[in-house]
Formats: structure tokens, sequence, C-alpha cells
């Protein structure tokens, strides 16, 4: 669905000024908080965007003109002359550019871009408007002193406003609205001299054109101060660390740590792609390691193999940050991840075969590089076809994760050759259970 987008950027944001002079553009986890709300909205449909600026307007247009090159899209920047005012004058400013349906849209509310496509799914009468509504009262994002609070019932709008006392849910800043929206704010303005969006909002739930629309624990903050940029940034972090392709190891030991580099990396232009084949490069240096015989390099070749592990969940943490994700960039993961196993496993079996020089060495080495290859490309098909139809047991999957852990075990140990033989064990069984699954059920 293709719609247009009305962005309000023209306030000073006083409240947050020591992250930065011009609100819209202050950076939050590498990215200004007008792009990631306009990626948001692309990511729900939208396309064509008008962006109402006031203070600092130079500096917004300029960046808005590169991100314009960027990301492909028009974006049309409106100059609200009167940005210390009431936002209502700032809807009103792009009344001319706006003759259908439009999503509306805060510069410093993040939200998950689910709330933003029902909205834009939603029929409205003519005159409507639809607000989505977080009917969670006791959301740890609010901030209770500022939050627009609203009292629904039956999917309408009854009233909305800072100071109601019975409510039973918070305005989000998410809306869809019709044109009709700007000859309220008029009306509004002429009989109560109220600009705000609150006041005209308050105007069609009375004649019963306002729609609540419930988003359903999808997440949104408005960032309007250190707090709640703070509860901002620990949110998006946090939703890093919910992959459920994740093993045990990757969910409880390298993630965690993951994000936290992630965290730093987003502040450098470092391409997830880079941090891809750094990651390569440490698992190169790890089976060097291995290869050079005796324990102390075994062990620092275990550390070294460890750290790669973790170091690889943060190319696409820092991908999703940034919103850098691609098809290639996965798939490029992918391929130095199989090369990187297999100079792993090559350099532990030399490790453990020139201190006793035994065949089944050779043989388990063998057996445990292509138990992975044959792990790594059954997770996929069984992935996808099992995901919602067999209980895979997130605490049990089997993965690159595991694999690198008991190489680092094996390193710390000092058992090289019984790592080997529990991995080649480990990763057959387990490729072998998959096409059993996949065979019994697909």
């Amino acid at each position: 669905m293709s719609i247009k987008c009305l962005i309000i950027a023209a306030g000073k944001g006083r409240r947050l000024q020591q992250q930065g002079d011009s609100k819209p553009l202050i950076p939050i986890l590498g990215l200004p908080l007008i792009e990631r709300v306009i990626r948001s909205a692309i990511e729900a449909g939208a396309d064509d965007f008008y962006v109402v600026t006031g203070y600092q307007e130079g500096r917004i247009c300029s960046f808005l003109a590169n991100l314009t090159r960027r990301l492909g899209c028009r974006i049309t920047p409106i100059l609200n002359q009167d940005w210390e005012k009431e936002n209502g004058l700032s809807v009103l400013r792009a009344r001319q550019y706006l003759q259908e349906p439009f999503l509306l849209l805060m510069a410093d509310h993040l939200f998950d871009p689910a709330i933003a496509r029902e909205l834009m799914a939603l029929p409205l009468s003519e005159g409507e408007i639809a607000l989505g509504v977080d009917s969670d009262t006791r959301n740890s994002f609010i901030d209770m002193e500022d939050v627009t609070r609203v009292k629904t019932n039956a999917g309408k709008i009854l009233n909305i406003g800072k100071g109601l006392t019975d409510f039973d849910g918070f305005d989000t800043g998410i809306f869809k609205c019709t044109p009709a929206i700007f000859s309220v704010l008029e009306c509004s303005a002429k009989q109560d001299g109220d600009t705000t969006l609150s006041a005209a909002v308050q105007m069609l739930a009375v004649a019963g054109k306002a729609k609540a629309v419930e988003i359903n624990g999808h997440f949104w903050i408005d960032v309007d101060d250190p707090e709640t940029f703070s509860r901002a940034e620990k949110a998006i972090l946090t939703s890093l660390q919910d992959k459920p392709n994740d093993g045990p190891v990757s969910r409880y030991i390298n993630r965690p740590l993951s994000v936290r580099i992630s965290r730093r990396l987003v502040n450098h232009r470092i391409t997830p792609n880079q941090i891809s084949l750094f990651s390569f490069l440490c698992s190169v240096l790890a089976a060097g390691l291995f290869a050079l015989g005796g324990y102390l390099t075994l062990l620092l070749g275990g550390f070294m193999a460890q750290f790669a592990s973790v170091v690889d969940g943060c190319d696409g943490e820092v991908a999703r940050l940034k919103y850098q994700s691609s098809p290639y960039g996965g798939w490029f993961d992918a391929v130095l991840d199989r090369y990187a196993d297999a100079f792993l496993l090559f350099g532990l079996m030399w490790h453990a075969y020139a201190g006793q020089a035994d065949g089944l060495i050779l043989l388990f080495g063998f057996l445990a590089i292509i138990g992975s290859f044959m792990l790594s490309f059954t997770a996929d098909k069984h992935d996808s076809l099992m995901r919602d139809r067999v209980s895979r047991g997130r605490g049990l999957r089997m993965g690159r994760d595991i694999r690198v852990f008991l190489i680092f075990l094996g390193a710390v140990f000092n058992q090289a050759y019984l790592i080997l033989v529990v991995i080649a064990a480990v990763m057959n069984i387990a490729t072998i259970r998959r096409l059993i699954i996949c065979r019994d059920h697909g």
C-alpha cells in the first residue's frame, strides 16, 4: 500500500538539548531521530514524505536532501515560521500538499512499523481520522507527566488530553488522517483559539469521527528528554537480543556481549560486511594459532575463536540498527562462516594430529568438518519448514554458536582430539535428526 506521510519536525526540543541542538537530528544508536522515523514509515509502506520544519530549518533541510539521495524517495520540506506555537499549525502548513488520506507522524516518536502498517490499511470514511492508542496504562516507556491520554469506547475516541483523569490509553502520535483534519484545526482555532492537534482530535471525537486503533503491545516511545532517550536506546538494543534462530550460546553468552560492541560500532563508519570480514579473519588467526602447536597457542586460539563468534553477531546487529540489512550481506556472512568453520576445525585437527599421529584423528576431523557443513546446509530448510509445525526447543538448537563454543572449551581444557570427536558426533547426529523431522513432517 502506497500512502503519503506528513512528519512534524518543527520544534526545538528544549528538554533534550544536552543530546544535541536540533532535536530531529539527534542521533540515537547511529541514526538521527527523524531518519529512524522515516525509515520505519518506509518499512510500513509510505513512499512520499512531507516534513514540516521550523527551528534550524536550514540544517534539517540539508539533511533531508542528503537522505532523499540515499533512500531514493521524495522528501519535501515545509517551513512553519510559527514553529514556537502549537503543533496544529505545523499540520496546517501541509494542507496544500495533501488532498487524500495520509499518515501523520512526529519526528521524535519512534515506533514499530507494524503500527503504521495497520493504520494505513484501515479504511476511513469522509471526515474521519484514526489514532494509534496504547491501552497498556503501565507501559514503562511512558512519561506520565507529559503523555497525552485518551478515553475510548468501542473503537472510538471519547476524550483526549494531557490532564485526563479518566482514561484507558495513551496517544502514540501515530495517525491516519483524511484532509478533514485541516478544516477541523481551523475551526478549533476560530472557536476556542486552540491550535493543538489534540483539540482538533477532541472535536472529531465529539462528532464520532475519531477512531482508536489498539497497537497491541507494539513498541513506541516519545523521545522527549534524557530519560526517555535512554529508555529508547535500551529498548532498541533489547530488541536485538530477541532472535528466534539463536542457539543457547548466542542467546546467553554471545548476544549480550555483541550488543554492547554494536552499540559502539554504530557511531562509526563501519559497514556490516566489514564486520563480517573482520570476524572471519579472527577465525583464520585462531586456526593459525591452533596449528602452531603447544597449549599456550591452543588456548589463545580458543579465546580468539570465541571472540570471533561474538563479533560475528555484530554485523547483523549493526545492519538492523542502521537499516543496512541486505540479502547479499546475509549471504556474504554465511559464506564466510562456512570458510571460518573449515579453518577452525582443520587447525584443531592439525594440532591434535601433530601431538599424536593417529589416523583416527584425521577421520574425526573430516567428520567434524563435513558435519558442520551439513548442519548449516540443512538449517534454513529445517527452520522454515518447522517454524509453525514443530516445537524446536529454542534452548537446545544446534548451530554454529555451539560448535565454536565447543572448540573454545576444547582449547581451554587441552582436549583437541576429544572435541573433534564430540563435534563430529553431535553435528552429524543433529543433521540426521533434521532429515528425519523433515521427512516425517514435510
